[in-house]
């Protein structure tokens, strides 16, 4: 595989697409870019795309190109489909039950800021279809944080916290002076605005039953 000094101290970004032509590192042969050299018959990359430019001898990252992203991804074309409003590629398993969300994986990762239509590393879509990498989402679970970072929705399914949270409320008496307030809540999971009853612990939205609450007014 023709191979390129990296210079330490700098970062080189090379145009791929715009490359024409490459040379073997085995004897030196000048060419234009194909997967086996014209002049020794090597193979320079057991792995090649062609519009990418990509020559590439791990092919246990079973690499494929998706002409919907433009670019080559990993691991399998039968395992991932691309969704053209999202405009990315995603998991077969999220074919028939993801929530479109246009650009999805157009920006950076809320946790880490790494651009993720370009990362290497796993990706996870949450429920509101926002998108965030798979190593993050658990690094927030780890700190019992469970809404999303972009929407403040829910990341999973929090019923069994919201009936620890009904049980903690009932244990827990207002004080004579908030027994009968009330307040506006705006639901962050399902957007309904809800006249509740106070309580220092949380409100509980009147439409879904989730504690993901925001006060907006007395």
């Amino acid at each position: 595989m023709n191979s390129i000094n990296i210079d330490q101290k700098h970062r080189h970004d090379i145009p791929r697409h715009q490359v024409k032509h490459v040379i073997c590192s085995l004897c030196g042969t000048e060419q234009e870019v194909q997967q086996n050299c014209v002049n020794c018959g090597v193979c320079m990359g057991k792995y090649f795309c062609e519009t990418c430019k990509l020559f590439d001898d791990d092919v246990s990252k079973q690499q494929y190109h998706c002409s919907g992203c433009g670019i080559c991804r990993t691991g399998g074309c039968e395992n991932f489909f691309h969704c053209y409003k999202c405009g990315c590629c995603f998991s077969t398993l999220l074919k028939n039950g993801h929530p479109c969300v246009e650009g999805a994986m157009h920006h950076d990762c809320p946790i880490c800021f790494e651009y993720l239509f370009e990362s290497v590393n796993d990706v996870s879509v949450l429920h509101c279809g926002h998108t965030i990498h798979k190593s993050c989402l658990n690094e927030m679970r780890e700190h019992f944080q469970y809404a999303c970072p972009l929407c403040s929705k829910s990341v999973c399914d929090m019923s069994k916290v919201w009936e620890k949270i009904d049980l903690e409320i009932a244990a827990t008496p207002m004080p004579e002076p908030y027994l009968n307030k009330m307040v506006w809540i705006l639901c962050n999971d399902c957007g309904e605005n809800s006249h509740a009853k106070f309580h220092l612990v949380a409100q509980k939205c009147l439409n879904c039953k989730s504690y993901n609450t925001r006060q907006t007014r007395s």
